[in-house]
């Protein structure tokens, strides 16, 4: 939709027409009852034209951080000089966020995992339809908000396609220290989406079931500079955040576990670096007699910490990224940085 043409933004039961915004309640599935499961969307067409951005959260129901991120972008923000159209979805998945929950309560689908959807299909597959027809494919990129599971939390990063050139420019964009590189799972939004030409990155930011005012506002930072870099905002600049890594390949992750049951005791905060060999855990008894030491297997990068510090035998206690002697692609010095 980058024609260069100001026209009205059409969805299938209505359109907003240049420099106007609106904000609905569209129907993407139904109740036992029958009644309707609506989603919030907020569409701001700006009256110049521009490229057609997508922002989207709580596609996991539990994830709260970036639907604070749109309720500031899309009710806080000054609109005048909007160069082309914000599509915002704060509430992807209604019936999870309704009952905070991750997935969707319907057979404990997880609704990241059905897009592009299918019309005549399961209902996590027709909900995703209905949400990626309408005000997905439509987009010109996207950016998609994620929060780590229950229990844990994850340093703030981007995960991106960054083999796509025009998913790599988005993520570059968005201003993050930590870039993962990966084309995601099938099914995910991002990766059905860029490999339908529409480049989407996901946002990896904190804790379920809160707001984190220092991740919210660092995220608000990123939305302003891919705008700026798009040519939403052209009153605003693009944002470089100091240095940037590049991890190639989510493959050099690994889950640490826990090969006991007991008490976590951490030793380090999430983003931190550790020198293989040095301990990052200890799970203890709840006398302190016997204690049992996690080390890190590698020098690596904690993606992701423990927040609820209890664990049976199995359970993950980090996600845990080697870097240094692995391919980290680019660290960027500023005066070599680009965007295209």
């Amino acid at each position: 939709m980058s024609d260069q043409q100001s026209e009205p933004f059409t969805f299938d039961g209505g359109q907003v027409e240049p420099g106007e915004i609106e904000k609905l309640r569209y129907a993407v599935s139904e109740t036992y009852l029958g009644d309707p499961v609506r989603i919030p969307v907020t569409i701001i067409n700006g009256s110049r034209p521009g490229q057609t951005a997508l922002l989207s959260a709580a596609v996991h129901g539990d994830e709260l951080n970036g639907i604070e991120v749109f309720r500031e972008v899309a009710q806080e923000w000054d609109h005048t000089d909007v160069c082309g159209t914000i599509v915002c979805l704060p509430v992807l998945n209604v019936q999870g966020f309704t009952a905070q929950e991750r997935y969707l309560p319907i057979y404990d689908r997880d609704l990241n995992r059905s897009f592009p959807g299918k019309r005549n299909s399961t209902s996590s597959n027709r909900t995703a339809h209905r949400i990626y027809q309408n005000f997905i494919a439509p987009c010109d990129f996207g950016l998609d908000f994620h929060i780590s599971t229950r229990g844990r939390t994850n340093v703030f990063h981007v995960r991106a396609d960054m083999d796509d050139k025009d998913a790599a420019r988005l993520a570059r964009a968005f201003g993050t220290n930590l870039i993962i590189a990966g084309e995601g799972s099938s099914g995910t939004l991002r990766r059905e989406a860029t490999e339908d030409g529409v480049p989407v990155i996901t946002l990896e930011m904190g804790e379920a079931h809160r707001f984190e005012r220092e991740l919210i506002d660092h995220a608000l930072e990123g939305v302003r500079s891919v705008f700026a870099e798009y040519g939403i905002y052209q009153q605003e600049t693009v944002r470089w955040p100091g240095w940037r890594t590049i991890i190639d390949g989510w493959g050099e992750k690994t889950w640490l576990r826990a090969d006991v049951g007991g008490l976590v005791e951490m030793n380090y905060e999430r983003g931190d670096l550790v020198h293989e060999g040095e301990t990052i855990f200890q799970i203890t008894n709840p006398f302190k007699s016997e204690a049992t030491v996690v080390e890190a297997p590698c020098t690596g990068l904690l993606v992701g910490v423990l927040e609820n510090p209890v664990v049976y035998p199995g359970n993950p206690l980090c996600p845990f990224v080697k870097i240094g002697t692995v391919q980290e692609r680019i660290i960027e010095a500023k005066a070599g940085r680009t965007h295209g």
